[in-house]
């Protein structure tokens, strides 16, 4: 029997369950929804129906009304696979509003998906179950994580010595089997990941006969992953039109393989890139997809590979433990960039990030001017792969990964 660890989002599924009568968790394909869905001891009562299994799938396109009439509360996984079940639970729902009367969850962002977000509006929360985090896979996911406890006092008073993340472990991602079934070697799984999500996922999305072209972008979108986007470039390089660019791009988005990361724009500074940055939503299977066989202090992507994964982490804590944080990036023009902000309310904190386990005083040159161009921010955090946390002066400190992301 696999493994089961609590995932951090539970408590926010379980009370929005008290509230509202659909509640939606959709993610990666493979990142613990289904799991979760059967394994987590307050969804125990619930009848759970799949469908993956044909015969549901059938019974759930010949009458959807009657699929969603039930009589106890009702789990339905995949749930994409079949539109029409979305208007259904419309109707069952406007007829008669239970809290926690339905959990949908499927490998497709909804709330992307212009014709269901729209169907279920009012009605439905919307969660994202994201790889696994670091507090997850430490079991530490009840403390109040270090981000946000920076963030309302300031200091690393009693932070001890902590490990530095080895680069084999980023290579990794979160993904559960990778991270719970102790593969010697991944390679086969991710392998199989990308021709199930190919062959399964973007055909039923897309409809597109020949996945070839969009595999090619997706391959260039792993080896771009932490830049800024450009979909001239992309297309260019893919030679693919910007049509069809845009049109791939928005089925990875809503597949959750990849994100976008809005820039942050609240500042006076001149020049500012207003573009967002994008993420492949794991570490692991962007480093499958670049052909990053091994990640070494010498790889020319270690440090987009390091920002990816301490992106996929941060976007699960904030998601999972503070959801009214957000998180954006800050570049000027060729002369600044911040990789993340975070906000909550009327303040903000800027977060650099280091591969290398020492820094340069250059490291705290671009934290510095956007310190000095917002008048709100707390402070500037250099988070580098070492093992202490030390005050770098006024409003700057140097964190180690590691305790960034606890």
């Amino acid at each position: 029997m696999k493994t089961y660890l609590k995932r951090e989002i539970t408590n926010q599924i379980v009370s929005a369950l008290d509230d509202m009568p659909v509640v939606s968790i959709t993610g990666m394909r493979q990142t613990g929804k289904s799991t979760f869905l059967q394994q987590q001891p307050e969804l125990k009562n619930r009848q759970y129906v799949t469908l993956d299994d044909f015969a549901q799938l059938a019974a759930a396109k010949e009458n959807p009304d009657k699929f969603v009439a039930v009589d106890r509360p009702l789990i339905i996984d995949e749930v994409q696979r079949c539109p029409e079940l979305f208007v259904a639970i419309k109707r069952a729902v406007d007829r008669e509003r239970i809290p926690g009367r339905y959990i949908l969850s499927g490998s497709a962002n909804f709330l992307l998906m212009k014709n269901i977000s729209e169907s279920l509006a009012g009605r439905a929360v919307y969660f994202n179950m994201h790889p696994f985090n670091r507090r997850e896979l430490s079991g530490n996911s009840t403390a109040i994580p270090f981000i946000k406890r920076f963030f309302d006092e300031q200091t690393i008073s009693g932070l001890g010595e902590v490990d530095y993340i080895p680069l084999e472990e980023i290579a990794k991602g979160g993904m559960p089997s990778i991270c719970l079934e102790g593969f010697k070697d991944p390679t086969n799984w991710f392998k199989g990941y990308e021709h199930t999500y190919l062959d399964r996922d973007i055909r039923d999305l897309g409809r597109i006969g020949d996945v070839i072209p969009f595999r090619g972008l997706l391959h260039l979108a792993a080896l771009r992953t932490s830049g800024i986007l450009s979909i001239s470039d992309l297309g260019r390089d893919a030679r693919l039109k910007t049509s069809v660019v845009n049109n791939y791009l928005s089925m990875m988005e809503v597949s959750c393989i990849f994100y976008r990361l809005a820039p942050y724009l609240k500042n006076p500074a001149s020049r500012l890139i207003k573009s967002p940055k994008f993420f492949m939503g794991d570490a692991g299977i962007a480093c499958y997809l670049a052909e990053v066989e091994e990640l070494t202090p010498e790889t020319p992507l270690k440090g987009a590979m390091v920002e990816t994964y301490v992106a996929q982490n941060l976007v699960s804590i904030l998601h999972s433990t503070w959801p009214r944080a957000n998180i954006f990036f800050w570049n000027i023009q060729g002369r600044h960039e911040v990789d993340f902000i975070i906000e909550a309310g009327n303040r903000c904190l800027a977060i650099e990030v280091k591969a290398a386990a020492r820094w340069e005083k250059d490291d705290l040159t671009s934290l510095k001017a956007f310190i000095a161009n917002t008048p709100h921010c707390l402070g500037g955090i250099l988070a580098y792969n070492g093992t202490t946390a030390v005050s770098l002066g006024e409003k700057l400190w140097a964190v180690p990964l590691n305790t960034l992301l606890s």
